[in-house]
C-alpha cells in the first residue's frame, strides 16, 4: 500500500506546474493588442494545454534563445521578414520553418504530447482568429 501512494503522490507531482520567468502584466496586454511593426514581423508561440505542465520547453529562432514556455503560457519575438527556423528543447527537440512577412504576425501553437517516458511537442502555424484567441487564453512569459 505504501508503494502505491508513494507512486500516487510522484504522478501527482509530475502533474503539478512548472514556472517561467513572466512578464510585466503591462507588457502582455500591449503584446494581446496585436499590433503589427512595419518593417518586421512579430512571432507568437503560445502554450494553451495542461499536458506536460510540469516540463519547460526552451525556445529559439534561428538558434538564438527567446525564453521558455510553460502551461499558459506565450512568447513574441520580432523577425525580419524571410525564412526562420523555431525550434523547442524540453523532453525532446523540434523544428518548424516557417516565413515571416514585413508588417504581419506570425501564430505558433505549441502542441503538447506525452509520450514513452517523456513529453514530446509539436509547432503548427494557425491562423490569425485561431492563433489570437489561443493568446487571448495565456499570459506573456519573460524573454531571454
Amino acid at each position: 500500500m505504501r508503494k502505491l501512494l508513494a507512486a500516487l503522490a510522484t504522478f501527482a507531482l509530475l502533474q503539478g506546474c512548472t514556472s517561467v520567468p513572466m512578464a510585466h502584466p503591462y507588457e502582455d496586454a500591449q503584446m494581446k493588442r496585436f499590433e503589427t511593426v512595419a518593417d518586421k514581423s512579430r512571432i507568437y508561440i503560445y502554450r494553451n494545454e495542461t499536458m506536460g505542465a510540469a516540463i519547460q520547453w526552451m525556445v529559439s529562432i534561428d538558434g538564438r534563445m527567446i525564453g521558455a514556455t510553460a502551461k499558459d503560457t506565450y512568447l513574441v519575438a520580432e523577425v525580419t521578414p524571410g525564412e526562420h527556423t523555431i525550434s523547442c528543447t524540453g523532453g525532446e527537440f523540434h523544428m518548424l520553418k516557417v516565413t515571416a512577412e514585413a508588417g504581419k504576425n506570425l501564430y505558433i501553437w505549441q502542441e503538447m504530447r506525452m509520450g514513452f517516458g517523456n513529453a514530446k511537442t509539436q509547432l503548427h502555424v494557425m491562423s490569425e482568429a485561431e492563433g489570437k484567441a489561443g493568446v487571448m487564453g495565456t499570459k506573456l512569459a519573460g524573454t531571454l
